[in-house]
């Protein structure tokens, strides 16, 4: 058996924090008719899923689409979630657009506030989970154009919205600005339950290196920056022999040892499906996290992350439908799980 080429993807010692801008975090050089421009126009994305929400017909001028979210553990019994929505740029007509989302809890779930609320006199504020509003700029050529952004909640699941809005054109005769408004249902997992878990597997198009983690207003826009690391995520699973499948995760809640280390292996196996079910294809060497391999700094209790990822090349995969099967494995709790990556490989 050829055992597959990989690149293993280091291990960071820096903590995931996670942030929020919120709608008051204006740049205080800004023009003042600028800025009450952009605060009319939080006030109207805010506006817009208010009627939504109370049953007005959903706009897609823009043909929105729910691309993508994430799970990863964030901090004071949270879980983060970053997420990207597409828009199509060439209906866009504004050289930016407003973006504004709000997460409401459903029944039954207990929200865990995060965030800033668009106004704290209003006690309907106070209901929502999570809300935020910013502007984008519209990229050219780049279709679908990705969103992303995120939000910190508890475990339980939530009606997330949102609204994608071209601002008003202060112009006479300008033609009414268009939107679109998602509504996404998202169901939260628990990563504070002290149960051996993991994130999200994403999927990356690329995972940069940065010189230093982001600050607060940089990760409104970037929230798959994480630490001294920015994934780029992939919005699709069909790819080709000359592409890369670069997964990356976090292992939460291992058991440690007498040198407060972990020991756990991760076991990449992929599968080729056929008529009538799959076939093993092959594998990459397991990864060790423990104490040979990690940093000897490295302290879960100080919020480093154990995280792990590859980067496999597809070129000798033949053309067909896979199963990537990822299994982690704490030694010492004696306790394994598995998360399942469906995707294909295509010849150009």
């Amino acid at each position: 058996m050829v055992v597959l080429r990989s690149r293993v993807l280091a291990v960071s010692l820096v903590a995931l924090s996670t942030f929020s801008v919120g709608l008051s975090a204006q740049d205080q050089k800004r023009d003042k008719k600028l800025e009450e421009a952009q605060k009319k126009e939080i006030q109207a994305v805010v506006k817009v899923v208010d009627d939504v929400m109370a049953g007005q017909p959903v706009p897609d001028d823009l043909s929105a689409t729910w691309a993508r979210q994430d799970f990863l553990k964030a901090q004071g019994n949270r879980q983060y979630v970053p997420f990207v929505v597409t828009i199509d740029p060439s209906k866009v007509s504004t050289p930016n657009v407003a973006i504004y989302w709000r997460v409401v809890a459903q029944a039954g779930t207990t929200p865990a506030p995060a965030g800033v609320k668009a106004d704290e006199k209003k006690d309907k504020a106070a209901a929502y989970a999570y809300q935020d509003a910013g502007f984008s700029p519209v990229v050219a050529g780049q279709n679908p154009m990705p969103l992303n952004r995120s939000f910190t909640v508890g475990a339980g699941t939530y009606d997330v919205y949102v609204v994608v809005k071209e601002p008003v054109v202060d112009k006479k005769n300008a033609p009414a600005p268009k939107m679109s408004v998602i509504k996404q249902v998202v169901t939260v997992p628990d990563f504070w339950n002290a149960e051996l878990n993991m994130s999200s597997v994403i999927l990356a198009q690329k995972i940069d290196p940065l010189p230093a983690p982001l600050t607060p207003q940089q990760l409104v826009d970037r929230p798959y920056a994480m630490g001294v690391l920015e994934i780029v995520p992939r919005l699709h699973t069909n790819l080709t022999k000359k592409d890369e499948l670069s997964t990356f995760l976090l292992v939460y809640n291992p058991q440690i040892d007498s040198a407060k280390k972990p020991d756990v292996t991760v076991e990449y196996s992929f599968y080729l499906k056929a008529a009538g079910g799959e076939k093993f294809f092959n594998r990459t060497s397991p990864q060790s996290l423990n104490a040979k391999t990690l940093p000897e700094q490295f302290d879960l209790a100080a919020g480093h992350q154990l995280q792990t990822g590859q980067a496999v090349r597809l070129a000798s995969f033949p053309e067909g439908e896979y199963r990537l099967e990822i299994k982690v494995t704490d030694k010492i709790a004696g306790k394994s799980l598995t998360r399942d990556v469906n995707f294909t490989v295509g010849g150009s």
